[in-house]
Formats: structure tokens, sequence, C-alpha cells
């Protein structure tokens, strides 16, 4: 048995006036005009010499592979040595796990793994760690979604040595949305560590990780080098938000190349269906579509299919660069309809080879 992740002093050189009390940012809510998600000023980072250089040990990739400590782990490096990663999103209406099964059914054999992550339009959730329990039983490959916000790093800790026990292929650690931007304003945001912290808490566990960057947020020429830093601090995989057309994607990824980044970059490949679907993707920060998509999809007879028809195409494109590392599949589903929403995922999964 490995042991929970040591004791560490705060981090230091946090930024005053961060909302998120961060020392790496800026993070992904910067918007367009260099303002923060949770006031109309300035992000605080945009003054600082950036990127925030990784204070701690830096992190061997290579010799983390031999660490990794689930079984399902272990799977998903042997497909990323063969092809691209296919991962989709688990759509499930909050606190409902009799709901899990037929979203789990739906999507079983056509991802290598789900995400199942934060929701800004439902921040109240079952904890990771059951969450993890109930997806895990359904056979599927979870990368579970574990964020800052909620959680002092004592509860992070104990989340984290759950989810190894439980097999989690991976685990996806974001810094997380401030509470004022969700459906729990009431709600005490902790943020006592935050994204570039918790990556090697999780590595020292033996877990995979995955970190979170927004390409279209600012400042935008610094984005490569900040999944440089990630990297150094244990991160394994980046995913992205929707960065534009596929060849935006890959001058990003030319961009972290540069920045001395390695790391195996992942985009988002919306999937949009509804109206409901396409309003949660407009709330989303920092979020840019292909160009087109929006107005192709709805000037068509049937948007459903149309949707499908352009996350393929749009998946493919990405493909076809040679610079992804995978795909991450997702959206929105409208209200009780997340298991057919599921299928439309397993789909588009399929489609671009996923579960092969």
């Amino acid at each position: 048995m490995m042991s929970p992740p040591a004791a560490a002093a705060r981090p230091t050189g946090r930024t005053a006036g961060c909302p998120k009390a961060m020392a790496y940012g800026p993070c992904g809510g910067v918007n367009g005009d260099g303002t923060c998600e949770i006031d109309p000023t300035p992000c605080v980072f945009l003054t600082r010499d950036l990127p925030i250089r990784w204070s701690g040990a830096a992190s061997a990739p290579s010799a983390a592979d031999d660490q990794v400590t689930t079984l399902a782990g272990r799977e998903i490096l042997d497909i990323a040595r063969r092809r691209p990663l296919v991962y989709t999103g688990f759509p499930v209406r909050a606190l409902r796990s009799d709901l899990i099964c037929a979203t789990a059914d739906a999507l079983l054999g056509s991802a290598d793994a789900v995400l199942s992550g934060d929701a800004g339009l439902s921040r109240t959730q079952f904890p990771p760690s059951y969450r993890a329990a109930l997806i895990t039983a359904t056979g599927l490959r979870l990368w579970m979604g574990f964020n800052a916000r909620d959680r002092n790093r004592t509860a992070l800790d104990r989340e984290l040595s759950s989810l190894r026990s439980l097999g989690v292929a991976g685990v996806h650690c974001v810094t997380g949305d401030h509470t004022q931007t969700g459906d729990r304003p009431d709600a005490r945001p902790v943020f006592d560590l935050e994204s570039t912290t918790m990556l090697p808490r999780a590595v020292e566990l033996g877990l995979l990780t995955s970190f979170a960057e927004s390409p279209a947020a600012p400042p935008i020429a610094e984005r490569g080098g900040r999944v440089a830093e990630k990297e150094r601090a244990g991160g394994r995989l980046c995913l992205t938000q929707y960065a534009g057309d596929a060849d935006e994607v890959a001058d990003f990824i030319a961009l972290c190349r540069a920045a001395g980044a390695s790391v195996p970059v992942l985009p988002g490949v919306p999937l949009v269906v509804d109206q409901n679907g396409a309003a949660l993707l407009a709330s989303f920060h920092a979020a840019k579509l292909p160009r087109g998509f929006v107005e192709r999809l709805f000037a068509a007879r049937d948007v459903r299919a149309e949707g499908i028809r352009l996350a393929i195409e749009y998946g493919r494109a990405l493909l076809e660069t040679g610079m992804v590392g995978g795909l991450v599949i997702a959206g929105g589903a409208r209200p009780g309809a997340e298991s057919e929403y599921a299928a439309d995922l397993a789909t588009v999964a399929r489609e671009l080879g996923g579960g092969s």
C-alpha cells in the first residue's frame, strides 16, 4: 500500500487579489478582454512575468509509467502507445445514482474512458469517490474530474486515496470555477490547493493525471508555457477547452512544444444536439467553437443528426493534423435525455476510433 501524500507547506507566492488564491495562474476563466471571471477587473496575473514557474520537484513522465497503480490507468497507457485516445463525457443528472447504468450501457465499448467532471449548472454533486464507485462498477474506465473549489487539502487527499483504491483510470485535476459563477453562490469557496499543486499529490499515489487549459483565454501567447509548467508538476495529459478550428488547435500544440511541453494534448470536440446543449456551451469561459459551427447546426432540418455529423467531421480534422494525443467528446444533454445523449456520444466516439 502506498501512503497518502506527505503534508506540504502552503504554496508560496499566492497572488494578492486572485479570488481563487492561486499561485500558478491565470486560470482558464479569464475573459476575452482580460478581466476576471468573478469581477469586471483585470486578471491580477496579467501583470506578472508568465508563465509562473513550478517551484517543486519536476516529474519524469517516463519513470511515472512504471508507478501507475491502477489496472485501468495502465490500460490507458497501452492504448495511448497505439493510437490517439478517445474520451467522452458521462452525462447523468446530479444526485441520481439510479440513472448511472442507463448512461453507462449506452457508452460501453465506445470510449477508452469517460470523464465525469464538474458541472457549472449543478454544483451539488456526489463526492468524486462515490461517483467513481458507481461508474467503475458498470465496467467503464473512469477519468474522474477533481476540483479544488469545494474541499481543503485533507479532504482532497482522502478523495485521491479513495479514487486509487477504486481503480480509476486517472484524475483530471482542475482548480475549478468559482462558486459565484455556478448555481450555489451561497457556498464558500475553498481553494486550499489548485490544479498545479494537486497534480504531484495524485502522482505520488500512482494515479495518472490530466489538467485543463484554455487556449483561447488571455494571455494566449503564454498558455503553452503554462502547459509545460503543469507537466513539470506531474500532469500527464492536457485536456483543452474548445479551441477553434483544427489548424488553431494545431497552432496551440505547436506553442506548447515550443515552450518545452511534450504532454499529449486532447482537445475538446463539441457535440450539440439541441438548444440546451448550445446554451450550455455558450456559458463556458473562453470556449471557441469551429467557424460556422452554430450557424450550420441550427440551419439543419435535423439538428441532432447534424450535430453528430459536425462532431465527427471536426474530430477527424483534429486527428488529421497528426498533433493531437486524443479527443474529448462532450457537451450538454437536455434534462431527462441524458442516456439518449450518451448514445450520441457513443456514436461519435466509435466513428473516431474509440474502444478499438
